[in-house]
């Protein structure tokens, strides 16, 4: 087997395990692999900025800020309140850090929305398991 057919090969089959655990998998468990996929997004987005591929650099946060984008979606300000809305303005401040990071080239900025996520994140998934 040549490499571009296991690398095929491979990728079908993590495509088939993503889609069964994302069936299976509760809301509270989407919102942390939304989150998980943002942080591997921005983190990748990083690299390729450090290594001067600007293509891959924009891909992969066109990727994280529309992963920002469906965490928004999920946010229900009715049921939610006041930490609704204060988590959708972070979210909302993360992806325009990520317009500015991608325009000026920024891995300081893209250090900062992955302090921010990771901070959302460690705090989600303290949630005990009777809330999920």
């Amino acid at each position: 087997m040549t490499a571009l057919a296991y690398r095929n090969n491979a990728n079908k089959y993590a495509a088939v395990h993503t889609e069964t655990v994302i069936d299976d998998a509760s809301p509270h468990k989407l919102i942390q692999m939304l989150m998980n996929g943002f942080l591997m997004r921005v983190n990748a987005a990083k690299g390729s900025m450090e290594r001067g591929d600007f293509q891959e650099k924009s891909i992969q946060i066109s990727k994280a800020s529309a992963i920002v984008g469906g965490l928004i979606d999920g946010i229900d300000i009715d049921k939610g309140g006041d930490i609704a809305a204060n988590l959708m303005s972070l979210y909302e401040y993360i992806d325009a850090r990520l317009f500015q990071a991608s325009a000026q080239n920024s891995t300081e900025m893209l250090d900062e929305v992955l302090i921010l996520m990771r901070e959302i994140k460690q705090a989600w998934d303290t949630i005990p398991e009777m809330y999920q």
